[in-house]
Formats: structure tokens, sequence, C-alpha cells
């Protein structure tokens, strides 16, 4: 055979194939497919985990919200009456529900249960406690979506993942704090605080919450009437307490404050400048005390002031002492509280003027609250707060 026999031979000749070369295909083919199952799974997976977190935010969101309609209900129904009633619970439970039934968590509007809205109080110092209704200033919530309440939440992937539902909890604390330290200078100059320049002595405030003065007054309409509500009242006017000339105005501001500057913060509160003329924080020491010089009295220079506010709430000075007399006196202020302006009549005989005052509860603005829970006021407290 010659060479170009050769040649020819093997031109014709069949190719010769690598049975190898089916497996590889063969195994690359199933790896693709365990790859993409894995893949798929991965991000069946990731989606879920993903719906679960937004979900649990929803949850969270909706939580605080109801926590804090709920505190706020509290305060509601203690500024309207002296006592709480025991269908207190269930008023915040349906203020809670309110709130909540605008958001969503899922496809749904998940509703507090009134097992799982708790009335409480909490302390800066040991936290949350529960409280019974008179004593309540705070709520706890426990908003959930579960085989018992609301249903769990639905899952995209059951079918890859193994999980066709997810149960959500979360808990949320509101409180109003009445550990009052003081207050914060107010950041602008059209914002004040809501403190009369006026102080009543303790004695007088704890025997009006005592209930162990006169209960001559009512609120009816809006309006101040004569009869008894159980909330008992006390005079604010001068009458042989404190230092001669001088029972109860107070300067939180200059110290050269006139009555027109008396006369202003009766009105419209105490001022962004009131704080910087004051030179001091308007806070308590170490000893829990606060001293303010004293003014030139309770005036009929500040009468309209003063009946113009019947009916309205504000919050005044309580002191243990004052020393001095007159523009010279210094009175030692031990707490903050919140009172009703009921009658005001300061002309005529000395034995007729008043200003009559009964314990009222206020939520005070720009209140410094006082972590070590050392200063406590009845009748003051701060606005609505998430703690937890």
């Amino acid at each position: 055979m010659t060479n170009e026999d050769k040649a020819r031979g093997s031109l014709d000749s069949p190719v010769k194939r690598f049975p190898g070369k089916h497996l590889h295909r063969g195994a690359a083919a199933v790896l693709g497919v365990f790859l993409m199952v894995t893949l798929a799974t991965l991000m069946a997976i990731t989606i879920d985990l993903g719906y679960i977190h937004v979900a649990e935010t929803e949850l969270r969101r909706s939580a605080d919200a109801a926590a804090m309609a709920g505190c706020w209900e509290i305060f509601a129904q203690r500024a309207e009456s002296a006592e709480l009633g025991n269908n207190l619970p269930l008023l915040v439970a349906d203020a809670a529900n309110h709130v909540a039934a605008n958001n969503h968590v899922g496809e749904i509007t998940p509703l507090v249960t009134q097992a799982d809205v708790e009335l409480g109080k909490y302390d800066p110092v040991t936290g949350w406690s529960l409280a019974n209704v008179s004593e309540a200033q705070a709520v706890r919530i426990t908003l959930r979506r579960d085989n018992g309440t609301n249903t769990e939440l639905p899952l995209f992937y059951a079918a890859l993942t193994g999980r066709e539902s997810q149960e959500l909890k979360t808990t949320a604390i509101a409180a109003m704090f009445s550990s009052v330290a003081g207050f914060f200078e107010p950041p602008t100059v059209h914002e004040t605080r809501g403190i009369l320049p006026l102080a009543l002595d303790l004695d007088s405030w704890e025997a009006a919450v005592a209930g162990s003065t006169v209960d001559d007054y009512m609120m009816e309409n809006g309006e101040v009437v004569a009869g008894s509500d159980g909330i008992f009242e006390t005079n604010l006017y001068p009458k042989g307490t404190g230092a001669p000339g001088n029972r109860g105005t107070v300067d939180i501001g200059d110290s050269n404050n006139s009555t027109n500057d008396l006369a202003r913060q009766i009105l419209h509160g105490i001022s962004r400048q009131d704080f910087v003329d004051l030179g001091k924080p308007l806070v308590f020491d170490e000893h829990g005390e606060l001293h303010l010089n004293g003014d030139t009295g309770i005036s009929a220079g500040i009468k309209d002031e003063l009946a113009s506010l019947i009916g309205k709430t504000r919050i005044v000075p309580i002191f243990t002492e004052v020393s001095g007399q007159g523009n010279n006196s210094v009175f030692t202020i031990v707490k903050f509280e919140g009172v009703r302006i009921l009658d005001v009549k300061l002309t005529g005989k000395k034995s007729q003027k008043r200003v009559i005052v009964q314990p009222a509860t206020v939520v005070g603005r720009g209140i410094k609250v006082d972590w070590s829970g050392q200063n406590h006021s009845s009748h003051l407290l701060t606005p609505v707060m998430l703690v937890e």
C-alpha cells in the first residue's frame, strides 16, 4: 500500500469519539438543575425572610402607636374625673385598636385583645410594673399574629421552604412620668411653658389633695359653676401665709419683673427670654429644691389676666418656706403641680379676695424627667413617650 492509499484510508475511516465527553455533559446538566433548584430555594427563603422582617417592623410600628394611644386615653380619663372607673382597661383597649386599625401588617390590620392590654407604671429606676386603675400612668401592649389572634403571617413559598406561615409577636410600653426635675428652656421664641408665676405653699396643696378643704365649684359643660365634684379647692391669694405682703408671686425671669411681665406670663406662659433672664436652670438641685426670688405680691393689676383663665389648667410652683420680705423674699420650691383656676376676685375687702384653684392633671411641655425618681408630682405629667 502506497503512502497515498494510507492517507486516503485515514480520511475515509470514522472519527473516534471518547465516551467521557457524554458523561461530562450529563453531569453538568444534573449540576445545573441542582444549582437552579438550590438558587430558587434560597431566593424563596430570602423573599420570605424579607417579608417576615417587613411584617415585624409593621407590627412593631402598630404596637408603638397603639400603646401611645392607650396611654393618652389614660390621661384623657384622668383629666375628666378625679376617679378612674373600672372600665378604663376597655377604654384603653378601644383607643389602642382605633389606632392599630390604621396600620397594616401583611395583608390584615391586627387588633389587640383586652387581655393583651396591661395598665401599669414605669419608674425611671425600676422600670415597668403593673398598677391598679387609680395609679396607672403607663400602658403595655402585646400585638400578635398567631393561631389564636389575628392568624399567623402566610408565607409565599411554602412548597419550597416547608413553612406555610410565621408567628409574630411584639410588645410596646408607653408611659407618662410624674418624676419632674424641672423644665427645659423653650427651643424657640414661639414656645412657652405654661407655668403661673404664683406659688402655693405645700400645706395648702396637700390639704386640697387630701380633701380636707372645701368643694364649692365644679365644671359643667365646659363652664365653672357652683357645686361639688369631689375635687377640693384651695386659695392662691395670700392670707397670712408666707412673707409679709407676699405669699405667692415669684420671679421666673428678670428679678425686676413688672406687673406687665406677670400679666404676660399668666396669659402666655414662661418664655425663652424669661429662662435666659432667670440666669439659672429652672430645675431642682441635689436637695430637691429650687430657690426663686419673690415679687410684689398678687395685686388687682393682674386680675383680668387671671380671670381670663377661669376653667383652664396651668402649672404652679409649690413651696415649703419663704424668707425675707417683698421683693427681697426667696421661695424654696419643692415641686410643680397642675391646677385648674375656678374663681378670681382681687378687688374689695382683703377677706373677700381670692384666686381659687383645684388640683387638676396637666401635661406639661418641656418637662425634664427626674431619672433618679426623687421629685414626684401628683398632678403634673410629661407627655406620653415610648419607653420600651
